[in-house]
């Protein structure tokens, strides 16, 4: 098996030349400063941070000012907003902007998280076309000479699309790009994604790069979603969940990296110790990011799962490292693994993290009934912020 490849493809985003034409995604609870430098000791890319809630910004929470900080190490720095208000996100960008937090700002218009939708934020706002519209042009004036990027689903339903509509209008307003996660809220991370979709979002937006996102779990699924949509760049979310050398093939296949070399259609060879020093590595990070052995420790067992998927790790090792509290307990269990065992090919492939079931979104009440927002449901939408405060 060999990797496949892709001639050199550069990805231009506003000032922003990026070698690898590949973005690390928004994902709650995994993206802080130590996944991403990780990341970014495998590959080359853009990566971005845990949604930020624009209010919480603006109201300096504690928790939030902390996720926007980024390692020294880390450039270009990317910060993702959420938010539903176009005064509250305008002067969250203006925060970041005049405090020098970020070369890149991204929104989400994507999450089909319950909590978020039924309030009418993440993957239900497109659909109110008018507000859609407000907030990404504010932003992008906020924004000034910072590129500003846009990152949605294909639409709430199959009945009610809006990824089309909502990209023209990114593009209108100014947005430095848009990506497409080719699922609808609906299907939440279910079934497969519809990369069709993104070729037809590529055909009606020209003037700036569309991104694909959805389903690639290879440097080879990358390859083929490029090919096949003529999209610009990759956005690559769970495929890289315990796998954060996924960036290494990337950057490989598009020509910016060393040709693999293992024989098994990867720049790393993953043997067993490989997959070991990385999860430590990782688990290392996560106790400089939270300044706290504990917390770095307990925070890493929910790797443990994704990082060792198809190895011959025993239940009473993976148990340990699900349980460990500090550095030298996983030192201790890491020890015990025969660390010469290859990498288990097909087992350790495919999908990572949970994948869901379709089920109808929640939405507020006759949400659906609408384009335009009714000035009742811009107070809802307002409180919606304030219950997902913090980050």
């Amino acid at each position: 098996m060999t990797l496949a490849t892709a001639p050199a493809r550069p990805l231009r985003i506003g000032p922003i030349d990026l070698d690898v034409p590949v973005v690390l995604a928004p994902m709650a609870g995994i993206t802080n400063t130590a996944f991403r430098r990780l990341c970014r000791e495998y590959g080359a890319g853009l990566y971005v941070s845990e949604m930020i809630t624009s209010r919480a910004l603006v109201e300096r929470n504690e928790t939030t000012m902390r996720l926007i900080q980024h390692h020294e190490s880390e450039t270009p720095r990317s910060i993702q907003l959420y938010g539903v208000d176009p005064a509250t996100i305008a002067e969250a960008v203006r925060i970041i902007v005049a405090e020098d937090h970020a070369d890149h700002i991204d929104l989400n218009f994507g999450c089909p998280v319950p909590k978020v939708t039924r309030r009418g934020g993440g993957a239900a706002l497109p659909w109110k076309s008018k507000l859609f519209a407000d907030i990404v042009d504010q932003a992008v004036k906020a924004a000034g000479s910072i590129p500003l990027t846009v990152k949605m689903r294909k639409g709430i339903d199959r009945d009610h699309l809006t990824f089309i509509e909502a990209g023209r209008a990114a593009e209108d307003a100014g947005a430095a790009a848009v990506a497409l996660h080719a699922r609808t809220a609906g299907e939440f991370y279910s079934g497969h994604a519809d990369w069709n979709a993104i070729g037809e979002l590529k055909q009606a937006v020209t003037s700036i790069p569309v991104l694909g996102n959805g389903d690639i779990w290879s440097a080879e699924d990358a390859v083929r979603m490029m090919a096949q949509t003529d999209c610009d760049g990759v956005v690559v979310g769970r495929g890289c969940l315990g796998r954060p050398w996924l960036f290494g093939d990337l950057a490989a296949a598009f020509g910016a990296g060393p040709a693999t070399s293992s024989g098994t259609g990867h720049v790393v060879d993953a043997t067993l110790g490989f997959v070991a020093n990385a999860f430590r590595r990782h688990a290392q990070l996560l106790v400089e990011f939270f300044d706290e052995e504990d917390r770095g420790c307990r925070d890493i067992r929910k790797h443990v799962s994704w990082y060792f998927k198809g190895y011959p790790v025993g239940g009473d090792i993976r148990t340990g490292l699900a349980t460990a509290s500090s550095l030298a307990e996983i030192d201790d269990l890491l020890g015990r693994l025969d660390h010469t065992a290859p990498y288990p090919g097909a087992d350790a492939e495919g999908q990572r993290g949970r994948a869901g079931h379709p089920k109808r979104t929640a939405l507020p009440d006759k949400w659906l009934e609408s384009r335009e927002i009714e000035s009742s449901a811009s107070e809802m939408m307002r409180g919606a912020e304030i219950e997902n405060s913090g980050g």
